[in-house]
């Protein structure tokens, strides 16, 4: 199992827009559509990645618990489904419907929107405040496959609550680990 960590955006970074096709809807969607009153997350996802399985309840629960207080929330996988079929739009249909995600899964075709966020891994977490500027990036919390920490999505959680209560961004932020974005050749 690769294990690849964030780049570490910039914090203050403006978010990079989008259009995407939403594999749940087959419509497509912008970060001005998935953004909320409060700040949007942007999570770089992909289906095979055992990383991302690893959290992929709290990634649910972190949504609906956070949607109803204002935030945004979108998940975008970038991974070449040419060389990795099982993250093909199709099966991200299935995971999707499966995992019960209550957010927009997007396909990221040519690759182009991680680009823009510098992303690097699956999982990969972005977080923008209500001015759409980079407030946190990283990880989700200090969980990992096989390590015995439990997910509780604590980082990310931090940085919600830190926006709610205009706080100053996480002083301490952690690069995400997992697997690396699989890149066309």
């Amino acid at each position: 199992m690769a294990r690849t960590p964030s780049n570490m955006l910039e914090l203050g970074t403006k978010a990079p827009d989008f259009n995407l096709l939403n594999v749940k809807t087959g419509n497509f969607k912008s970060f001005e559509d998935a953004k909320g009153k409060h700040g949007t997350v942007v999570m770089f996802i992909c289906n095979h990645c055992p990383f991302v399985k690893h959290v992929n309840e709290e990634l649910v629960r972190l949504a609906n618990d956070y949607t109803v207080t204002g935030f945004g929330f979108v998940a975008i996988s970038s991974n070449d489904v040419e060389n990795y079929p099982q993250d093909h739009p199709d099966k991200m249909t299935e995971v999707a419907e499966e995992e019960n995600y209550p957010f927009p899964y997007l396909y990221d075709e040519s690759q182009d929107v991680a680009k823009a966020y510098k992303a690097a891994c699956t999982p990969d977490f972005y977080v923008f405040d209500d001015n759409d500027e980079l407030f946190y990036r990283g990880q989700l919390d200090d969980s990992r496959p096989k390590n015995g920490i439990p997910v509780t999505g604590r980082s990310i959680r931090e940085a919600l609550d830190d926006i709610l209560s205009n706080r100053d961004y996480p002083k301490i932020q952690k690069p995400s680990i997992g697997c690396n974005i699989k890149w066309k050749t």
